[in-house]
């Protein structure tokens, strides 16, 4: 069965082709697109400026666990990233194309093209925003800083932050075995782990409110230690000097689960407080 594919570009993209001529009608009344390569391209989940996800956040929430992408397609489809995997076994950070599975005893591996995700979110990273900070900041106050770099608050945004960190706090979950649990009761019992004086990369994104449901609205963070050793999801940190490198994205592309624990999921249950509560 194929993975259902649902496509998310600007409207003025959409209105930008027509515009230009793109989309043509013949005297047969037949619409014919005059430029086919340039419209794929337009469309393309491998185009930079593009966010490329599987799956859905609720799914996860609702334990939909079975992996099904592979990392090897992930790498095709963008450099920089999160997600997680098979079973819900750890935390995924992708960087510089390689993708990292930081594990429920604190382990980094780096994974076969062959490992299987549940959920995921990739793109081909390029910097289109740069600062560099050489104040201490918590993460409430980063989160207020990089808001105010944002050009607009109604696209997507990759974050990688580079730097010296004088308090980094992260999980990472143990795998799940059926009937899974949902997400808010798998973190319950998440492992946790503090890091002081580190040097690392914090890569993730940040999405407006209109995403809820599809994926977290506002920041989602993942962090490894520069010698590969630590990492996992953010919890809270202070950073003291670095770099912030921002992507902005005015294309989404998602792609579902075929499997038979996402198509059987009850997809409607009201899931914004346990997101809240999982994340953070």
């Amino acid at each position: 069965m194929r993975r259902s594919k649902i496509f998310i570009i600007l409207l003025t993209v959409i209105l930008s082709a027509i515009a230009g001529g793109c989309i043509s009608e013949q005297k047969d009344g037949t619409v014919t697109d005059v430029d086919t390569a340039s419209n794929a391209e337009m469309t393309s989940e491998t185009e930079t400026d593009t966010i490329y996800q599987f799956s859905i956040i609720n799914a996860l929430l609702e334990g939909v666990y079975d992996g099904e992408i592979s990392c090897g397609e992930l790498k095709e489809k963008g450099d920089l990233g999160l997600g997680t995997f098979d079973n819900l076994d750890g935390e995924m950070l992708v960087l510089d194309g390689v993708i990292y599975q930081v594990k429920a005893d604190g382990n980094i591996y780096q994974v076969e093209d062959s490992t299987t995700s549940p959920f995921a979110a990739v793109t081909f990273f390029e910097t289109d925003i740069e600062e560099t900070v050489n104040d201490q900041m918590d993460s409430q106050q980063m989160a207020e800083h990089i808001a105010d770099l944002l050009p607009s608050q109604n696209i997507m945004y990759a974050v990688k932050i580079t730097g010296d960190f004088s308090y980094m706090r992260t999980r990472s979950v143990a795998p799940q075995e059926k009937p899974y649990p949902r997400l808010v009761d798998v973190t319950k019992d998440q492992s946790v782990f503090e890091f002081n004086d580190t040097k690392g990369t914090i890569v993730g994104y940040w999405m407006p409110e209109y995403i809820d449901g599809i994926n977290v609205p506002g920041y989602h963070l993942h962090f490894i230690t520069d010698d590969r050793t630590g990492g996992g999801h953010i919890l809270d940190y202070t950073i003291v000097s670095g770099t912030i490198e921002i992507d902005s994205t005015d294309k989404f592309y998602l792609e579902l689960p075929t499997n038979e624990n996402y198509l059987g999921m009850g997809l409607s249950q009201d899931t914004e407080g346990e997101l809240e509560e999982a994340e953070n």
